[in-house]
């Protein structure tokens, strides 16, 4: 692992911040999910644009504006020096007072971990994952939109926390609605009549950079795709069932609350997963060295 703090890359034993710092305190931040492919930062770009956005939203200003955090997460990988990583950069409020009021807190901080990546095991990969349907309610955009990748994630880590002790990989996370919103750190796609489907963010679902590459791709590659709501219905229809993320990938699954879906077959994903690969050898910023 290596570690990028309040300005450069310091030993993990080290990295520590003040117990005062309001993204510890509050989940008062925002942050990022990032993949070093072929020893290339994934569309970092698009991530510092969402950072951004989020930083926009919540009235937070990054030490050093974009070009600090580009700077401290290419640095981090550089430092990391693997072909395949994991990045984290984060943004929070900063050291503050005990009172939830951010004008206490003067200065932002930066931080930004590479580590490795963690996959599923093989056999999880060829058989698929399980989810279970989670009784914990992704929040309308009223109370935490979803398009902020803020540090509050109990809402997602207690839904992962079911999910494990109920013996399943993942969880599948509902709106007030009912509808699908995503599973707990990833974007969810189904095929259903020959048609890619995807929860748009409008029910619950982050915008994912993933996410947003396989539509992309879907439509280079001539595979209908549609944002549109679904349900748990149709995933027990669907003839594949997938999730993807910045750590997670592409990752099959193969059954949903004990019930089998999605079928062995998997030709869209397959499809996708060919091309996604091709992608991560174009779009990402070279580490050099």
């Amino acid at each position: 692992m290596k570690v990028w703090l309040d300005g450069g890359i310091v030993e993990e034993e080290l990295a520590r911040i003040p117990v005062t710092d309001h993204g510890f305190l509050y989940g008062d931040g925002i942050f990022e999910g990032m993949r070093v492919y072929h020893r290339k930062l994934f569309r970092l770009e698009d991530h510092l644009t969402r950072l951004a956005t989020a930083a926009r939203a919540l009235k937070l200003e990054i030490p050093g504006g974009i070009g600090g955090a580009r700077k401290a997460a290419l640095e981090t990988a550089r430092a990391f020096d693997r072909d395949e990583a994991y990045l984290r950069l984060i943004v929070s409020r900063g050291e503050g007072s005990l009172g939830v009021d951010p004008t206490t807190c003067p200065r932002a901080r930066l931080v930004c971990i590479a580590d490795e990546v963690r996959i599923y095991p093989e056999e999880k990969m060829r058989a698929g994952i399980s989810l279970i349907t989670s009784s914990w309610r992704r929040p309308p955009a009223d109370v935490l939109d979803p398009r902020v990748k803020s540090l509050n994630y109990l809402n997602n880590a207690m839904a992962k926390l079911e999910a494990r002790q109920c013996g399943a990989d993942e969880a599948l996370m509902l709106n007030a609605a009912g509808h699908i919103a995503e599973a707990s750190v990833a974007n969810l796609f189904a095929v259903r009549e020959g048609t890619l489907l995807t929860p748009p963010a409008t029910d619950g679902a982050l915008e994912g950079i993933t996410r947003r590459s396989l539509l992309e791709l879907a439509a280079e590659e001539g595979l209908p795709a549609e944002q549109r709501s679904i349900g748990r219905f149709d995933l027990f229809a669907a003839s594949e069932v997938f999730l993807t993320g910045s750590g997670a990938r592409i990752v099959p699954v193969g059954s949903l609350d004990g019930r089998e879906i999605g079928g062995a077959a998997r030709p869209v994903m397959e499809q996708l997963s060919d091309a996604f690969e091709r992608l991560t050898k174009e779009a990402g910023t070279p580490l050099g060295g």
